[in-house]
C-alpha cells in the first residue's frame, strides 16, 4: 500500500492543532489533520473563558454562535468569604461553547485548504529516510500516510512525540486534576464575572469556580494539585453541597482531566517534529487557562513548520527556532507566572483571609497593572504585610 503523503500532519485537533492547520493551508501547504475522537470539539476540556485580547492573536471572529456569554470582570473570595471584584465597564472577554468554536475551527481550515479526519488513531509514528510514517485506525480500517514533519497536538500524554524521540512526561508536581459540571438551574453568584473561590479547605493547590454561561447556566468547577489525596470529584461535590444557590441545581455535563501547570519543556523539537498545547505544557501555570496559548503555540509552530517545507529541512536543528520563538513570545512571561503558582501554594488560609480584608480594589488593580514598578508594588504590599511578617518574607521572595 503506498502511503498518502502531505508535507506537514497535525496530530490532535484541539485548539493548538486545528489552528496550526488552518495556518499551513492559509500558505498553500499540504496539511492534513487527524484526531482520534469521532467528532471534533467533544469532550469539553476546560472552563471555556476566553479573553479579547486572545480573540486578536489567534485571527477569531467574535460570533454569536459560540462566544455566549460576556465577561466583564473577576470576583476573587478567600475562604472567610470576603472578596475582592474587579470589574470593568468594557468587556473583557467571553464564555465559550468551546464544542462548537473547534468545529468553525475544522470548517474554517478546510475551507482554505487543509484536509481533517476525525476517528484516526496514530498506532505507529516511526522516521523513515527523508519522511514520518504513521500508521492510523481509522474507524476500525488501518490506513498509511506519510509527511515531511509532524506537529503534535496530542494532549499532555503525547504518544506521538514519546514515539518519535522526544520526552514530554509531566512530573507529578507539575500537573492539577480538574473536575467540572455544567450546571443549570443554580443561582447565588454574579453572572458579569468570574467567581473564583480560594482556601486549602476549598481546593488544596488551587481553587473553584463559576464561570456563567447562560441564564441561571454556569461551568462550576475545581482544580487541586495532582498529589492530594481526595480527588477533585471530592473538593468540588463539597463545594456545592456547601452552596445553597448550587446544591439545588442540576447537572448536565461532567468533565474531568488532567492540567499541566508547570515543567516547561525547554525543547520543543526533534527532527521532523514539533509539540505545541497541552503536549507541549502550554498552559497558564496560576489559573489553568490553555485555549488562548495553545492557540498562539499553534500558528508559531504551523509557522516554522511551513518555513521548513519550504526549505526543504526538516532538522532539529532548523525547527529549533520554534523554541526561541515561543519563549520570546509566550513562555519567559508563563515562567514569571509559575512563580506566582509557587508564591499561593505557599499561602494558607489565614494568609488569604488577611489579604482578602485588606486590600482594596484600587490597590489590587495597582499591584496587578503593568505599568507600575517593582518598588511601587512592594511599598504597597509592605504597608499592608508588616503585622504578618511570616506571608511578608513570602510575598517578597517571588516578587524579587
Amino acid at each position: 500500500m503506498t502511503p498518502e503523503h502531505f508535507d506537514v500532519i497535525v496530530i490532535g485537533l484541539g485548539p493548538a492543532g486545528l489552528v496550526a492547520c488552518r495556518t499551513l493551508a492559509e500558505k498553500k501547504i499540504s496539511v492534513l489533520g487527524l484526531d482520534r475522537k469521532q467528532e471534533i470539539g467533544p469532550p469539553k476540556r476546560c472552563a471555556e473563558g476566553l479573553g479579547l485580547a486572545w480573540f486578536k492573536r489567534a485571527k477569531l471572529k467574535i460570533s454569536p454562535e459560540w462566544c455566549v456569554h460576556k465577561i466583564y470582570g473577576a470576583t476573587l473570595f478567600s475562604p472567610s468569604g470576603s472578596s475582592v471584584t474587579l470589574k470593568s465597564k468594557k468587556l473583557q472577554g467571553y464564555i465559550l461553547e468551546r464544542k462548537i468554536l473547534e468545529k468553525h475551527l475544522a470548517m474554517d481550515a478546510v475551507k482554505k485548504g487543509a484536509k481533517i479526519i476525525a476517528k484516526s488513531d496514530v498506532i505507529e509514528a516511526r522516521r523513515e529516510p527523508g519522511r514520518v510514517f504513521l500508521r492510523v485506525n481509522n474507524g476500525g480500517e488501518e490506513k498509511q500516510y506519510s509527511c515531511g514533519m509532524v506537529i503534535a497536538c496530542d494532549g499532555i500524554d503525547s504518544l506521538i512525540a514519546r514515539q518519535l524521540g522526544l520526552n514530554t512526561t509531566n512530573k507529578l508536581v507539575d500537573v492539577d486534576s480538574g473536575c467540572q459540571y455544567e450546571m443549570t438551574g443554580i443561582s447565588g453568584y454574579d453572572p458579569a464575572v468570574l467567581n473564583i473561590y480560594f482556601g486549602t479547605d476549598v481546593a488544596p493547590r488551587g481553587y473553584a469556580w463559576i464561570f456563567p454561561k447562560r441564564k441561571d447556566t454556569a461551568n462550576v468547577g475545581i482544580g487541586i494539585g495532582g498529589m492530594q489525596k481526595e480527588t477533585a470529584k471530592y473538593y468540588l461535590d463539597k463545594f456545592i453541597a456547601s452552596r445553597q444557590g448550587l446544591a439545588k441545581g442540576s447537572v448536565i455535563e461532567a468533565n474531568a482531566g488532567i492540567i499541566p501547570v508547570g515543567g516547561f519543556l525547554e525543547n520543543m523539537a526533534k527532527d521532523s517534529l514539533l509539540v505545541a498545547g497541552d503536549a507541549a505544557h502550554h498552559v497558564d501555570p496560576v489559573h489553568g487557562g490553555g485555549i488562548g496559548i495553545a492557540m498562539e503555540a499553534g500558528i508559531l509552530a504551523a509557522n516554522v513548520a511551513a518555513e521548513a517545507v519550504h526549505k526543504k529541512d526538516f532538522s532539529e536543528k532548523f525547527l529549533s527556532r520554534y523554541n526561541k520563538l515561543w519563549y520570546e513570545t509566550r513562555g519567559n512571561e508563563l515562567k514569571k507566572k509559575l512563580r506566582v503558582r509557587h508564591l499561593l501554594e505557599q499561602l494558607s488560609n489565614d494568609d488569604f483571609n488577611y489579604l482578602a480584608d485588606s486590600l482594596t480594589i484600587e490597590e489590587v488593580m495597582k499591584i496587578a497593572s503593568a505599568d507600575l514598578d517593582k518598588p511601587t508594588k512592594l511599598i504597597i504590599l509592605g504597608k499592608k504585610l508588616v503585622k504578618r511578617p511570616g506571608l511578608a518574607k513570602i510575598m517578597l521572595k517571588y516578587l524579587n
